[in-house]
């Protein structure tokens, strides 16, 4: 093992020599759980008298190959000692209760990467999970990560931006379920018996989210004819730049979800609410983090300036047309701003080309966060019916509802006596339909947005592959 993978200092695990994936028993360990993982349920369970299924004692040999991989790379990362055990003891119970529903809580609890963040420290993990965007079914995964967190944004995080939770993360290697558009690892996938009263970290994949961005966005500028800013056109060619840029606004957005005037809860994970609630708070922190961005340049930051050109053409491009269109809240937060900047002149589609006035779009932006921001601060003193017609109000101002809406044609259409969870049955899959002019992107960059499944870093300068 040593000879292969070699490390400054025992206690930080920060590897000088090769990544953990080019040791021999991290194929052995990807290898077994690839071969376990299309025996499972859509629960992570596997049922032996389906047609085709392995035998039990098949299973339980590829489980057992799992465990001698991770006997063997689990020295290389002493940071991770105390989940590697808990995780080999996790599998041995699932082998020994016959392979049923996986209970993996032991060893997500004992998985605490938030506890030492620190640039390039290594992770490797293996759960039963989901993964958002991507495998909808609970199947075994592995994959090795590594901490993205530069001293400039440890500074920030301690002065400014506190979130002790937040993980900055980039792919080593990974098993099929993050083969696809995932780009996160959050705790609240992984299959347990209970779910914990709280969890303690959660990870983006910022490699992904660059590569993406910089292949999307770059398609887009040429479809459209949009000419970016120098900044923008610089960024856009520096993988290294926008990852830590993405990382930057991650973190800012993460904690805004429990800042400021929240007349909900601030996750919505424990409500059932029409889509556009979503949508609204996933752009209110969203331009939250675009205002800090003008703070942090005017601070003499960089990267500030690098964050409000990320959430524009990220929001602008990418969100709009990446995704079904059911109840698509992150496309319509997309969709919002751009109605916003062009009904208020900062953008024009003229001639069969984009243009922006980049100065005006920053402030313009600004209006929009403000009039989100007002929404909230009201919604703590409206019936929560009341509250979800206001925003159905601001969106609608911008957006065109479907034409057969029933709550576009307002509240004489809606049966108020029912709760306000069963008026969410009255909402429409696509209750905001794209545009002519995103029904036309949406088009040209469909083979482009497919191409980024999997995607993950390329070198800085160079196109994402």
């Amino acid at each position: 093992m040593t000879e292969i993978l070699s490390y400054d200092s025992a206690e930080s695990g920060v590897p000088s020599g090769r990544p953990v994936v080019e040791h021999p028993s991290w194929a052995a360990l990807k290898q077994a759980v690839e071969a376990v993982r299309p025996a499972q349920s859509a629960d992570g369970s596997i049922d032996f008298t389906a047609e085709g299924a392995p035998t039990p004692d098949a299973v339980r040999a590829e489980i057992e190959r799992v465990r001698a991989a991770l006997d063997d790379l689990s020295p290389l990362l002493p940071h991770d000692a105390e989940y590697h055990r808990a995780l080999s003891a996790d599998l041995l119970r699932w082998a020994d209760d016959g392979f049923g529903v996986p209970d993996f809580l032991d060893s997500l609890l004992a998985f605490q990467p938030a506890r030492a963040r620190e640039d390039g420290l290594q992770h490797l993990v293996v759960f039963p999970m989901y993964t958002q965007n991507g495998n909808p079914d609970r199947n075994l995964e592995a994959l090795v990560l590594r901490m993205v967190w530069p001293d400039w944004l440890a500074e920030l995080e301690r002065d400014r931006y506190d979130n002790p939770l937040f993980c900055g993360i980039t792919f080593e290697d990974f098993t099929p379920g993050y083969d696809t558009h995932s780009a996160v690892l959050f705790p609240e996938t992984v299959a347990v018996r209970e779910a914990p009263e709280r969890f303690s970290w959660g990870g983006i994949f910022c490699d992904r989210e660059a590569a993406r961005f910089r292949r999307v966005v770059e398609a887009a500028c040429e479809v459209t004819g949009l000419e970016v800013p120098p900044e923008a056109r610089e960024l856009l060619a520096d993988q290294q730049r926008c990852q830590e840029t993405f990382v930057l606004w991650d973190m800012v957005h993460d904690r805004t979800h429990s800042h400021g005037d929240l007349p909900f809860d601030p996750f919505m994970i424990k409500q059932r609410q029409p889509f556009w609630m979503y949508g609204l708070e996933e752009l209110r922190c969203d331009l939250t983090a675009f205002h800090e961005g003008a703070r942090l340049a005017a601070d003499g930051y960089p990267q500030g300036l690098d964050v409000q050109h990320a959430v524009l053409l990220e929001r602008l491009f990418r969100f709009p047309v990446t995704g079904e269109r059911r109840r698509n809240y992150d496309g319509l937060g997309g969709q919002l701003l751009f109605a916003y900047l062009h009904q208020h002149e900062a953008l024009r589609w003229r001639d069969n080309q984009l243009s922006i006035d980049w100065d005006r779009a920053r402030e313009v932006t600004g209006r929009l966060r403000e009039e989100i921001e007002g929404l909230y601060r009201a919604g703590i003193d409206r019936p929560k019916i009341v509250h979800w017609l206001k925003a159905y109000e601001l969106v609608s101002t911008y957006l065109a509802p479907h034409p057969g809406s029933t709550w576009a044609k307002g509240p004489d259409a809606l049966d108020l006596s029912l709760p306000p969870r069963k008026l969410v049955d009255e909402v429409l899959p696509d209750e905001f339909p794209l545009s002519m002019f995103y029904e036309a992107l949406a088009k040209k960059l469909r083979t482009v947005i497919a191409s980024t499944e999997g995607i993950t870093a390329a070198p800085a300068g160079q196109a994402a592959a």
